[in-house]
């Protein structure tokens, strides 16, 4: 059956996707191995659970395949995660509609904050991310490969996440 508004078929009843209360689809696609669905809540990749857009590292989109890369949380400071990426996952999308389209929006607009630093040996990215159901923002890093860690490091990143949240917070 079509969706009356969107003018796409409706998730088939038989793909096995379990949605929950709130979430709604907003594209999706078969793959070789079940569904690829794209919610207002984030991704559900087959075999999987749902990635949170705020979860999805990097997506790149070749035309057929769908290949998401997700962070994973290494260690949890006062005011933000230091997180790594994890292995990436990627699907062959057969009739791929408005999935890449969406896998982008929503992750690209899950970031309204994210500067690079320089520190010894490399640095780190310091980003903020919308996270459905939480008021405001998450706050994230995520250290360059080679970069020398250690207490000096983590109160320069400390000082540099809590300039980053002063700078976008209008109530301070």
């Amino acid at each position: 059956m079509w969706d009356l508004f969107r003018r796409q078929p409706r998730l088939p009843v038989d793909a096995g996707v379990a949605l929950d209360r709130d979430e709604r689809v907003l594209a999706w696609s078969p793959t070789d191995g079940g569904y690829v669905v794209a919610t207002n809540r984030g991704l559900r990749l087959p075999g999987a659970d749902r990635l949170g857009w705020h979860e999805i590292h990097k997506a790149v989109w070749s035309g057929r395949e769908l290949t998401v890369t997700p962070a994973g949380v290494r260690e949890e400071r006062e005011a933000y995660a230091v997180v790594e990426d994890l292995p990436p996952r990627t699907v062959l999308l057969l009739d791929p509609r408005d999935v890449p389209k969406q896998v982008q929006a929503r992750v690209t607009g899950s970031v309204p904050y994210t500067e690079h630093h320089r520190l010894p040996g490399g640095g780190v990215r310091v980003v903020a991310r919308r996270v459905s159901g939480i008021d405001g923002l998450v706050w994230t890093v995520r250290y360059d490969p080679g970069t020398l860690r250690g207490p000096a490091a983590d109160e320069e990143t400390d000082a540099l996440v809590a300039r980053a949240q002063a700078a976008t917070d209008p109530e301070l």
